[in-house]
């Protein structure tokens, strides 16, 4: 069992361990400075860590690991801070391992389309590197200006060109990882598929209780020879939905396909002002597709087809660089113009078959009237992944624990149509008591071998991603009391 008393463990010879590993600047610990690693994108969740930990080598992690190992100290590796689901949180008395100062691109090997950098570089850095020579990465969240390629590894992240292109996972080529005992590793390699077991993509996704990958392997892509965007507006938000599933059926696989209710098209108007957005609409749908010329000019011709016979009201086409990105600009600042409407938001994602696209958003607009809460939709549509953001004030009493039941009841009901309740945001400490909703316990428990292969002390991210016998609701208020989780989660 972990200790948890602080009174019985002594920080400072620890500390001095950790300084003579990364240097006095490189570790943190004064209570004040603290509060800036306290949580990550979910802030409704917070705990302050014991010491924060800044290295920037994979020897440094190796060491800084080892001496975790030495003294049964839980650590959590976090890189830009900007994860959904609590992945990052920090529990009681902890080590916080950040690797945003493992910055560096380490290798560009545009002939066979792959490059290594370390778990802190930023995703968008990945394209600007390789993009004057015509290539760049496809996974492209809507953070990708901030969150880190080590998060985006940790949570498997998606992004608008997931449907044509994948996730994380189908990208990362190979990983050397700090395992919880502080050995190092190398899994993967140069080609997409390797002999023996894909412990490539048992890593992946896994969100830190395996491991942390501190240099990863990436596969970019050739530039497409033309690409397009095409913005429909409809009357409602359930019809846009029906012509996702119809330009899938006619067999084009566009690269993207993004939709936007009328809350979330008006809070962006509100912000950013791309004056492309019409604001009467009930949604919008963005499209984008590439490939050959030829190629290009046949598909946004059979689509505008499309969303006319459902009855879209307008429909802008863009082949120009610039026109493009003005049409994405408010698709990538959905979440933060959430901010403008609502003094805060609680954003859930999840995953459903796309024909179910018109009766869940129904449903979801039928908890909105229920609950009493405004829900703003803005998801990838193409995959069916779902982003319902709740609005609320958390300043009331009682509003989070009455907003997480409205996130439940969605994700419950992605579950049922036979989704799934994560795309690309992860289970994090958010949503780890709805695990049984998909798996059984034999599934659980197979789950927890699994990590206890690799991380046998629960010394790794403790926590997170498997239930524990608490509520959603009881464990928002409960995260500070670590020694009983780790009991909940590491005992089998």
């Amino acid at each position: 069992m972990l200790t948890q008393d602080k009174q019985q463990r002594n920080w400072k010879p620890i500390v001095k361990q950790f300084e003579a590993v990364v240097g006095k600047n490189g570790v943190v610990q004064r209570r004040e400075e603290l509060i800036t690693y306290e949580c990550d994108g979910l802030t409704s969740y917070r705990e302050r860590p014991a010491v924060v930990v800044l290295p920037r080598t994979t020897e440094q992690v190796a060491e800084v690991v080892k001496i975790c190992d030495r003294h049964s100290i839980p650590f959590i590796a976090r890189g830009s801070g900007t994860g959904l689901s609590g992945g990052a949180l920090p529990v009681e008395n902890c080590v916080l391992i950040v690797t945003s100062l493992m910055r560096q691109i380490l290798k560009v090997d545009l002939e066979n389309q792959q490059v290594v950098v370390q778990p802190g570089v930023i995703n968008s850095w990945v394209t600007q590197t390789v993009s004057g020579a015509g290539f760049y990465y496809a996974p492209d969240p809507s953070s990708q200006i901030i969150c880190s390629i080590g998060g985006n590894v940790a949570e498997n992240s998606g992004g608008v060109h997931c449907l044509k292109y994948g996730v994380t996972t189908n990208h990362v080529l190979g990983l050397k990882l700090v395992l919880p005992d502080g050995s190092i590793v190398d899994v993967g390699g140069q080609v997409s598929e390797m002999p023996g077991y894909d412990l490539t993509g048992l890593f992946v996704g896994s969100e830190g209780t395996l491991g942390i990958a501190t240099e990863i392997t990436l596969r970019i892509l050739k530039s497409a020879e033309s690409i397009c965007v095409l913005l429909a507006d409809f009357t409602t938000i359930e019809v846009a939905g029906v012509s996702v599933s119809d330009i899938i059926s006619a067999g084009i696989i566009p690269g993207g396909m993004e939709i936007m209710d009328n809350l979330s098209i008006n809070a962006v108007e509100d912000v950013v002002a791309t004056n492309c957005y019409p604001r009467d609409a009930g949604a919008i749908l963005l499209v984008e597709i590439d490939g050959l010329a030829v190629e290009v000019a046949a598909n946004k011709q059979r689509i505008a087809e499309i969303c006319k016979n459902n009855g879209a009201r307008n429909i802008t086409i863009a082949s120009d660089p610039e026109q493009r990105l003005k049409l994405w600009k408010g698709r990538k600042a959905a979440f933060a113009a959430a901010g403008h409407v609502s003094p805060d938001y609680y954003v859930q994602d999840g995953v459903i078959p796309r024909t179910q696209l018109p009766y869940v958003l129904g449903e979801i607009e039928a908890l909105s009237q229920k609950f009493g809460y405004r829900i703003a939709n803005v998801f990838h549509a193409g995959d069916g992944n779902l982003h319902p953001l709740i609005l609320f004030d958390n300043s009331i009493p009682g509003e989070l624990e009455k907003v997480e039941e409205v996130g439940g009841e969605i994700l419950k009901l992605c579950v049922k149509v036979g989704g799934s309740i994560s795309g690309e945001h992860g289970i994090g400490a958010d949503k780890k008591c709805y695990m049984p909703e998909m798996f059984t316990a034999t599934d659980l428990e197979t789950m927890q071998w699994v990590r206890q292969v690799f991380n046998s002390k629960g010394l790794a991210n403790p926590g997170k991603i498997f239930p524990t016998p608490r509520t959603c609701g009881e464990a928002a208020n409960v995260m500070g009391e670590s020694a009983k989780k780790f009991e909940g989660v590491e005992k089998f």
